[in-house]
């Protein structure tokens, strides 16, 4: 435990040069939140409602937290580790590959939810936001949400042959799903088409899931956001580790 304590202090402090991991992580939600604050302030969602703008506005951004991390932070890194045979000389010692690995994803796992935290907390002190679920539920929409992006990130290190086809699977579905799933603006502003669109998306199901435990929603009215998420954990998870089995590590 010492040994991977070490080798998690590391990756940590690796993290945090990193320029783009660290500030869409921590900076660039909280920056979103001002933005949209200033724009609509926390009036309503609509004319009587109870819900607030930013109410919706901070689970919608954790989402993108998440996404960061699952989608580009976690399997970038993997990608590059591997492309620079740091994973193969990492075997060559007692800790393995298979630590440094376990290191990264709890390292992005911590940081996403320290990411989320400061959302949390720059709501409440800025704009009185409400958290109406309970605190099991809004962990279980935590764990569902995260769970399916990360496995979406280890799945494309899977497939990508390399660390810039993995850079561009990552950066194609990180962005496409950013702006088309709600996680940056509100999806009710959306058209007709593009709503069609956004059903497609994981980070559509996840930000309505988020949403609406915020919000005090029983995880019942979301089961068909769940089961999606499930399978998608499940699928990409089994796929990804099958692919890895067949990766050249030398």
């Amino acid at each position: 435990m010492r040994q991977f304590a070490v080798i998690c202090k590391t990756e940590l402090l690796l993290f945090t040069r990193e320029f783009f991991s660290f500030f869409f992580t921590l900076v660039f939600p909280v920056l979103m939140l001002l933005l949209m604050g200033s724009v609509f302030g926390n009036a309503p969602i609509y004319e009587g409602a109870e819900i607030k703008m930013m109410d919706v506005s901070v689970p919608a951004y954790g989402v993108m937290v998440i996404g960061v991390n699952g989608l580009m932070s976690l399997p970038l890194t993997m990608a590059g580790y591997k492309e620079k045979k740091i994973y193969k000389r990492f075997d060559a010692t007692p800790a393995g590959k298979k630590s440094v690995m376990l290191a990264q994803v709890c390292v992005n796992l911590a940081m996403t939810l320290v990411g989320i935290s400061v959302l949390i907390a720059t709501g409440k002190l800025l704009y009185h936001i409400q958290i109406r679920g309970s605190l099991p539920a809004v962990c279980l929409g935590l764990l569902f949400s995260t769970a399916s992006l990360f496995s979406m990130g280890f799945l494309f290190t899977a497939v990508g042959q390399d660390a810039k086809s993995t850079n561009l699977l990552c950066y194609f579905f990180y962005f496409v799903m950013l702006f088309l799933s709600g996680a940056t603006m509100p999806d009710m502003l959306f058209p007709d088409p593009v709503k069609k669109i956004s059903a497609f998306l994981p980070m559509t199901h996840a930000v309505d899931l988020m949403q609406g435990v915020f919000a005090g929603e029983s995880l019942g009215t979301h089961g068909k956001e769940m089961l999606i998420l499930g399978a998608l954990t499940a699928f990409c998870t089994v796929a990804g580790a099958a692919l890895y089995r067949r990766k050249d590590w030398t």
